[in-house]
């Protein structure tokens, strides 16, 4: 067959992957990681971590190996991490969520929210409000459940809505708002007055909040707030969460949905048809870890935080102009003053002009806008300190 029909071509649209010649292309972190590997180049491209997390996280997935964790486990997920998965969200936000009914465990965050709009969206009139730039996957699966992405733009270099754009984008006709606080790939962390817009706008419009907060726990000034604590949220909101981020497993891939058992029910009737369920060993081992000391949350922020500044400082001085991240692993900087005309190109050439990666800021918008994010880079904090340090250094030779 030559022309292959089906679903998978609107998602690749969504994604911004068709080709000129309507092949799908490879998507832009999979382009710089092997030019990384081809140059040998530091990948500050795609965010994983280079290290091992807590060594009693690790412990725990090796015991349960041994111990015979290895077969399919409930469903909803194991009760000891559900229970540990509603503890954390009293613990640090006082959140009371039912381990049985509000909770669900999937195959990492992008399981999470694949399933949540498959199972919300109904239809080609449903929208799906989200910030624009955007986590790739948002706009891939917002295509595969047939609905309209209505971007809302994060304006450099704070990356901040305006509230009126914001207010124009959600209608009668919106299903979902979608937020991603602390946000990828801005390192934006959205203010009280945002959150609250948020919620009242849901509200007046009956949308469902659906909120990723994989970054909750790497939040550089202050507390992280999640929507469903605002008052009026709750009931109309899922929180969507994984160990990946706080743990640096990200290939466990282990991820939960928690809010109102009717919405949650609605996910797990879909999630249940996806991977049925996953990551048995690694679910007593994400339990352990959520039920890590205060001390544990606080270094890997204040880590991370160290790790911004050393990179922030070598961008600034190789000429970039750089946006202060305010949690999350990412920071961008605007090559216009090296000479960048397009990110993309700039990306590309920057490993043998610097022995660096990165990823170009217009991956994560819609084509039509592109344009207003021409010159912006996004860079990976998530690394060793010593390859942040010797990134630095070879970024500010560009200067």
């Amino acid at each position: 067959m030559q022309d292959i029909p089906g679903a998978w071509r609107r998602v690749a649209a969504g994604a911004g992957l068709i080709g000129p010649d309507g092949t799908a292309a490879p998507t832009i972190f999979a382009e710089m990681s092997d030019l990384a590997a081809r140059t040998g180049a530091l990948n500050l491209g795609q965010g994983f971590p280079d290290e091992d997390g807590p060594a009693e996280v690790l412990e725990a997935a090796r015991a349960a190996i041994a111990n015979g964790v290895n077969q399919y486990p409930p469903g909803r997920g194991i009760p000891s991490l559900r229970t540990a998965i509603a503890e954390h969200q009293q613990r640090f936000y006082r959140l009371t969520v039912d381990p049985d009914r509000d909770v669900v465990v999937t195959a990492g965050a992008t399981e999470a929210i694949a399933a949540t709009l498959l199972a919300l969206i109904d239809g080609p009139d449903d929208e799906v409000v989200v910030f624009e730039p955007y986590y790739d996957s948002y706009a891939a699966c917002v295509a595969l459940a047939g609905a309209r992405l209505v971007p809302v733009p994060l304006r450099w270099p704070d990356f901040q809505p305006d509230l009126d754009a914001l207010r124009a984008a959600v209608t009668d006709r919106t299903r979902v708002i979608l937020v991603n606080d602390p946000h990828n790939p801005t390192g934006a962390v959205f203010g009280a007055e945002v959150r609250e817009e948020i919620v009242r706008l849901a509200d007046r419009h009956d949308a469902v909040i659906v909120e990723d907060e994989v970054y909750e726990h790497l939040v550089f000034d202050g507390p992280h707030v999640p929507l469903a604590t605002l008052p009026g949220a709750w009931e109309r909101t899922l929180s969507i969460s994984s160990a990946g981020k706080t743990f640096s497993v990200t290939g466990w891939k282990i991820g939960w949905v928690s809010g109102p058992a009717p919405l949650v029910d609605a996910v797990l009737a879909v999630k249940q048809f996806l991977t049925y369920v996953n990551g048995g060993p690694f679910q007593p081992a994400v339990a352990a870890g959520l039920a890590l000391p205060d001390a544990f949350f606080a270094s890997i922020a204040a880590a991370l935080r160290h790790k911004r500044d050393v990179l922030g400082a070598g961008l600034q001085a190789a000429g970039f102009a750089v946006s202060r991240p305010q949690g999350s692993y990412f920071t961008v900087a605007d090559a216009a003053a090296l000479g960048a005309r397009d990110a993309a190109d700039f990306c590309r050439a920057l490993p043998e002009r610097a022995g660096v990666v990165a990823i170009p800021l217009t991956a994560f918008v819609t084509p039509a806008h592109r344009s207003d994010y021409a010159t912006l880079v996004r860079f990976a904090a998530c690394k060793r300190q010593d390859v942040i340090d010797e990134a630095a250094r070879r970024l500010q030779t560009l200067a």
